[in-house]
């Protein structure tokens, strides 16, 4: 039976080795700077490792144990929340930070914290986006908003109709009052949609929404440039080339998933899509 190989730190610790990695005890202690250059180790392997084996497990999860302070450093900017809440953010944070690690490409030439981060803050926004209240109401209010959509739900359900503010309050063991204060009160979950027509009343369709009223700058326009830029590059992909284009960042398959497809190697989609990426940033590049 073959021993992993061991050796012994000046700190009398025992370090064994995973494949070509070393064995990390508690990456949730390595000190930022030293996760720095661990992580584009670690993050090398991950590309050449099998999706699935005991060795990508332990590179992917200390990966994500080490550079948890990211996570702590993006949730900072959050802290006048309460201690439940910044629990959720730490939460949803760690899944960014997951995110960025299975989608980072060494091929970037970028540092790992510079594309991680904005996956994490990304992803904080985004779970405030849809759970926080767009005013504020007392906590009661909240949990009542809670109980009359599940009630609302079940009598729908026996009744055959959505049920009145009288069947509500029978149902809730409540009165018709509090039943309607619960009521306005859960408007104030979800701000008024931009689709919302704006218009008269009389109008028949209701007028323009706030959307086409408000003007402002289209964010899209950079995205759509970039994307007018990158057409003819891709025309000049073979089919292959195209294939695993589209089936990596259209269909966000894995590497795994796009080798079982081609009857390939995941070592080989990874060097066929890094060597397809740097063909079409160098024609963008060219272009700019």
């Amino acid at each position: 039976m073959s021993v992993a190989p061991e050796r012994t730190t000046s700190s009398a610790r025992s370090e064994r080795i995973v494949g070509d990695l070393p064995w990390i005890e508690d990456a949730g202690k390595v000190a930022p700077k030293d996760a720095r250059a661990l992580s584009k180790l670690f993050l090398d392997q991950l590309e050449v490792l099998e999706e699935g084996t005991r060795e990508y497990q332990y590179a992917r999860n200390t990966l994500i144990e080490m550079n948890r302070s990211l996570v702590v450093f993006a949730a900072s900017r959050f802290r006048n929340r309460g201690r439940g809440e910044m629990e959720d953010i730490l939460q949803v944070g760690t899944v960014g930070l997951i995110k960025a690690i299975d989608r980072f490409d060494l091929s970037r030439e970028v540092e790992f914290t510079s594309f991680a981060i904005p996956y994490i803050v990304g992803e904080i926004k985004r779970f405030f986006r849809d759970t926080s209240w767009a005013v504020h109401v007392p906590r009661r209010l909240q949990e009542l908003r809670l109980e009359l959509a599940k009630a609302k739900e079940q009598l729908a359900v026996a009744l055959d109709r959505q049920p009145s503010v009288h069947e509500l309050a029978e149902y809730l063991d409540l009165s018709d009052d509090e039943i309607n204060e619960g009521l306005v009160a859960s408007n104030g979950y979800m701000a008024g949609s931009l689709d919302t027509p704006g218009g008269n009343d009389d109008e028949a369709d209701g007028g323009p929404t706030y959307a086409e009223i408000l003007g402002d700058r289209d964010p899209a326009m950079e995205l759509v440039e970039d994307l007018h830029t990158l057409a003819p590059l891709l025309e000049e992909l073979d089919d292959r080339e195209r294939h695993i284009v589209e089936m990596r960042f259209g269909q966000e398959m894995t590497q795994s998933q796009i080798g079982a497809e081609l009857g390939v190697s995941q070592m080989h989609v990874s060097r066929l899509l890094a060597r397809t990426l740097t063909k079409l940033r160098t024609g963008m590049l060219a272009d700019a």
